[in-house]
C-alpha cells in the first residue's frame, strides 16, 4: 500500500481529496470539526516536507451552483485546525483556479470550490477529471467516507497521476484497520451488528461468518429473527419477508460454528416517544400495542460477558433507539463493554453513521481503538467489495 510516506512533497503542490462534508448550522457555522482534524496529519506532512497543498471536497448535495453549499463557509476552521492561512478560489477547475495554484507557495493551503457544484464530479466525467488533475503534482486520496464512490475526485483523477498517487494518513489507517478486523484479527473475533432492517446487513453478516467466532444482534433487525424464531414482538418493527433469510443465516453460523447471540430481554413502549410507557419483558414475549426500543439488564450482561472474551470487536450499529434517552442505556452499557474490552488489549473498531454518533454522543470516540469515518464506505468494505476510490490508487 503506497502512502504518503512514501513521498516527499519538497517543492511539489499536492492535490489531495478530503472529506470536508461537514454539517453547518443555520449562521454556516461549522458544528462538528472531527473530518477537518481527521485530515490534519495528512496536510502537516506535504507542509512539512515543504509542499504546497491544494484540497478539494464537497459540501451536501447542491443542485448546481448553491451558495448556501460553498466551502467558502468552511475557510476560516481549516484555518484555525491548520494554524495555517488557507486561500480559497471559488471553483475548482478553470483560469481562476489555475492561476490560484500558479501563486500558491511552499507550506500554502488553497482550498477548491465545491466539486458538486458540477455534475461531472458525480458522474465520473473524463475531462472534468483531468482537468482536477492539473492542479497537483500528487494526487493523495484521504477520503474514505466517498471511497465507494467512482466520482471524478475520487477515483477517474487517479489514472492522471500513473505513479504520482497514494493513500493518506487517514485513508491508510482506514484500510488498515478493517483489514484488522477482516484478515488478520486475533481471535476470538466478535461483530456487534445493529440497526434496524436485517435487509440493510445481509451481504455483510454473509461475508463475516467466515472471520468471527462471535456475533450479537441488536436494533431494530432482532425482531426479525425473534419472529420468525416462533417469538411474540408485539408491535416491534420487523420485516416479514426477511424471516426466512434469518433463518438461513442462523443455520449457516451454525454451520459455521460462530456463536450467535440475541438479546434476551427488552425494553417495550406503547410508542415511540421518549416519553412512553415502559415496561421490561423477554424479547420473545412483547404485547400487542408495545414494541421493542431497548435492550434490557439480562442482555446487557449476557453482552457485556460477550464483549469481554473477544480480542477483536467490529461494532456496526446501536442496540435501541439511543437517540431517545429512555432507549439509550443498551447503547451506552455496549459501549461500556467495549471500553473495558479494549482496555485489556482488545482491537476494537466502530463503524457506520448511527453506531459512529452514539460513540460520539456518549463519549467513547477516544475509548475504541479506531472510529470509521466512512459509513458507506465501512459497509461495502464489510460486505466484502473493493471500493473504486481504493482500487483507483492501488492500480498503476
Amino acid at each position: 500500500m503506497i502512502t504518503i510516506n512514501d513521498f516527499n512533497f519538497k517543492n511539489k503542490k499536492a492535490i489531495i481529496r478530503v472529506d470536508f462534508n461537514v454539517p453547518l448550522n443555520e449562521n454556516f457555522e461549522v458544528t462538528d470539526l472531527t473530518r477537518i482534524e481527521a485530515a490534519k496529519p495528512t496536510i502537516s506532512k506535504v507542509l512539512g516536507d515543504g509542499g504546497s497543498v491544494i484540497l478539494m471536497s464537497h459540501l451536501g448535495r447542491p443542485k448546481g451552483v448553491d451558495p448556501k453549499f460553498s466551502l467558502r463557509h468552511i475557510v476560516d476552521k481549516v484555518a484555525e485546525v491548520m494554524g495555517v492561512q488557507v486561500h480559497f478560489v471559488e471553483d475548482c477547475i478553470g483560469e481562476k483556479v489555475t492561476r490560484a495554484v500558479h501563486n500558491l507557495k511552499r507550506g500554502e493551503i488553497l482550498l477548491l470550490e465545491n466539486l458538486r457544484f458540477y455534475s461531472e464530479e458525480t458522474a465520473g466525467d473524463e475531462s472534468f477529471s483531468e482537468q482536477l488533475s492539473n492542479n497537483g503534482d500528487i494526487f493523495v486520496h484521504d477520503a474514505f467516507g466517498t471511497a465507494h464512490r467512482a466520482h471524478a475526485s475520487t477515483t477517474i483523477v487517479a489514472k492522471y497521476f500513473s505513479e504520482n498517487k497514494c493513500f493518506g494518513s487517514l485513508l491508510a489507517k482506514e484500510i488498515e484497520s478493517i483489514d484488522k478486523v477482516l484478515n488478520n484479527s486475533e481471535k476470538p473475533v466478535l461483530a456487534i451488528l445493529g440497526g434496524a432492517k436485517v435487509s440493510s446487513k445481509i451481504t455483510v453478516i454473509e461475508n463475516i461468518l467466515d472471520k468471527v467466532d462471535h456475533l450479537i444482534i441488536g436494533g431494530g433487525m432482532t425482531f426479525t429473527f425473534i419472529k420468525a424464531l416462533g417469538g411474540s414482538i408485539g408491535d416491534s418493527i420487523c420485516e416479514d419477508d426477511k424471516m426466512e433469510m434469518a433463518l438461513e443465516i442462523l443455520e449457516k453460523a451454525k454451520n459455521k460454528q460462530v456463536q450467535v447471540h440475541l438479546p434476551i430481554d427488552v425494553i417495550a413502549a406503547d410508542d415511540f416517544s421518549n416519553d412512553a410507557n415502559t415496561k421490561l419483558v423477554e424479547v420473545s414475549n412483547i404485547p400487542i400495542g408495545w414494541q421493542g426500543l431497548d435492550v434490557g439488564p439480562k442482555s446487557q450482561i449476557l453482552f457485556d460477558r460477550v464483549v469481554n472474551q473477544c480480542n477483536t470487536i467490529l461494532w456496526n450499529g446501536p442496540l435501541g433507539v439511543f437517540e431517545l434517552e429512555t432507549f439509550s442505556k443498551g447503547t451506552i452499557a455496549l459501549g461500556n463493554s467495549i471500553d473495558k474490552a479494549t482496555q485489556n488489549g482488545a482491537f476494537s473498531l466502530v463503524g457506520g453513521g448511527d453506531s459512529v454518533a452514539a460513540v460520539k454522543k456518549f463519549g467513547f470516540a477516544n475509548k475504541v481503538s479506531y472510529v470509521s469515518t466512512g459509513g458507506g464506505a465501512m459497509l461495502e468494505t464489510l460486505e466484502g467489495k473493493t471500493l473504486p476510490g481504493i482500487e483507483a490508487i492501488l492500480s498503476l
